[in-house]
């Protein structure tokens, strides 16, 4: 099967034209898929036509199999249920510009970070250009039915998996959403979130993609990367370093480092003080991570008091601080976290069936 929603239109047309179809059923149809719209429903086209290509294609590869909605901040949770039967988390939140969707990249993960739930399972596989799309197009059509007209604005890639570890697929995403007739949403509101996979990093810088950059760093030093995050045995935070400082360069996007703070890992004054130093005359902020607890990893988060002095340490020396704005916190909100309870109640309930 076909899958359509990873086509550019000129690719569409094409596909369609070996078919024997008109070049402007592939405007047709790309404006329908970019709607979120099966082909059942894509009236204008002949019924013969729609079920030929039901036959051979896929309209929409996603689909939204349970959401969970905050009673704290309307924050909502997805499920995501792909094709093969794997499942993938998204995050919808609002803001005052607007809808902002985090979706996911791969099925599980393998950067073996011990603060993610997503990882703790591996990586499973990727997922395609037009599946990412496919998030998107969920969400809208969740937000759609509740008041027509809203629709996602901002994009950001830090659900399950490493973005720039499915790095083909990632790109081609991005120039989807780029695309006259498509959802058209600039690059300019898309965050890209990695580890530090250094020479995509500078593969991305030539891509002419300006997306925002952020950086999974969580440690000042490398000592103290290495006991939470496997990549920092591969590269050294001054290569990560060298090639931010390369992004920013050729995109003049400055770049957002993510600092989950865990007690007695990387959360002192000392640290701070290190952090500060390290990032010192860099276009850059700092997004300071409460840490959202995986019962399976056994790191523990701080107390407020501890993250007001680390943003205080930053603050006097001239480093941009926030302290990440928490959302979601009812709803199993970490990367991960509603997909593994999934999971395990699915083989709860096979095993249980297989004693019955």
């Amino acid at each position: 099967m076909t899958e359509l929603t990873g086509m550019n239109r000129a690719e569409l047309t094409e596909w369609l034209a070996g078919r024997g179809y008109p070049a402007f059923r592939g405007k047709q149809i790309f404006e329908w898929i970019h709607r979120g719209v099966d082909f059942d429903r894509m009236t204008n086209l002949p019924q013969e036509m729609r079920r030929k290509l039901q036959e051979s294609a896929v309209a929409q590869p996603v689909k939204i199999r349970l959401h969970q909605t905050s009673t704290l901040d309307g924050t909502v949770k997805f499920l995501y249920e792909l094709r093969d039967g794997n499942c993938v988390e998204g995050v919808l939140m609002q803001y005052k510009y607007g809808f902002s969707l985090c979706i996911s990249t791969q099925v599980g993960c393998r950067m073996g970070c011990r603060f993610c739930a997503s990882t703790l399972e591996g990586k499973i596989r990727d997922l395609t250009a037009g599946e990412m799309l496919g998030e998107i197009l969920a969400a809208n059509c969740f937000l759609s039915e509740k008041d027509e007209g809203k629709r996602v604005s901002h994009v950001v890639l830090m659900g399950s998996g490493e973005p720039l570890d499915n790095y083909e697929q990632v790109i081609r995403f991005l120039r989807l959403l780029r695309e006259e007739d498509g959802i058209q949403i600039s690059m300019r509101n898309v965050s890209l979130s990695t580890c530090g996979l250094v020479p995509r990093m500078y593969d991305l810088a030539e891509e002419n993609l300006p997306v925002t950059l952020c950086i999974s760093l969580h440690a000042p030093n490398d000592e103290i990367r290495r006991q939470t995050m496997p990549i920092a045995n591969t590269w050294r935070i001054t290569e990560v370093l060298e090639a931010c400082r390369n992004y920013l360069q050729k995109t003049g996007r400055r770049i957002i480092f993510e600092y989950a703070l865990v007690d007695g890992v990387n959360a002192g004054k000392e640290q701070a003080k290190e952090l500060a130093e390290l990032l010192r005359g860099m276009q850059c902020h700092v997004n300071l991570i409460p840490l959202n607890e995986v019962p399976e990893r056994h790191l523990k988060g701080v107390s407020e008091e501890t993250v007001r002095q680390f943003m205080c340490v930053l603050e006097e020396r001239h480093i941009s601080v926030t302290r990440r704005r928490e959302m979601g916190d009812d709803i199993e909100g970490a990367c991960g976290q509603l997909r593994r309870k999934t999971l395990a109640t699915s083989r709860r309930e096979k095993s249980c069936g297989s004693l019955t």
